[in-house]
């Protein structure tokens, strides 16, 4: 699948991005990639896109990364929503919003008056437990099976 994302280029403590469309498969610091479509220097703010590139890709049936959607959202290229793309949304819920969010499911799913009514009217059935048999048991059946071939 073909993916539109950056890879970082530049010195160290001086970051400058590439805008590249690439194979999802390959890692982004490989170095291979089929097109270079664009820089970010955030240092800057300096942006240089390819527009009609980024189109051509994009009809091709290229995705893009959260990074770049939101970048091409805001130079106007694609139409949509910023993604949100901090850290802070991407890490798991802490047990306490965990349990938040189990109460507000169980808000909106409260059973009615009647259906608890019919829940404790039905008696439970028990369904019976069939007991396993000892592996002694079964190792004496099989060499009662040889004997009898």
């Amino acid at each position: 699948m073909l993916k539109i994302r950056f890879t970082r280029v530049g010195r160290r403590h001086d970051p400058t991005f590439r805008l590249i469309v690439t194979d999802s498969r390959k890692a982004p610091r490989s170095g291979a990639y089929l097109e270079k479509l664009g820089f970010r220097n955030p240092k800057t703010n300096e942006t240089n896109l390819d527009k009609e590139r980024i189109e051509y890709w994009l009809s091709q049936g290229a995705k893009v990364s959260d990074t770049v959607h939101n970048l091409l959202v805001e130079h106007k290229i694609i139409k949509g929503e910023k993604i949100d793309v901090s850290a802070k949304s991407k890490k798991e819920a802490t047990p306490a919003e965990e349990v938040e969010i189990a109460k507000a499911d169980e808000d909106t799913e409260a059973p009615t008056e009647a259906s608890t009514e019919e829940v404790a009217d039905t008696p439970k059935e028990e369904t019976p437990v069939e007991e396993e048999k000892p592996a002694e048991d079964t190792k004496e059946e099989s060499e009662v099976e040889k004997e009898e071939k």
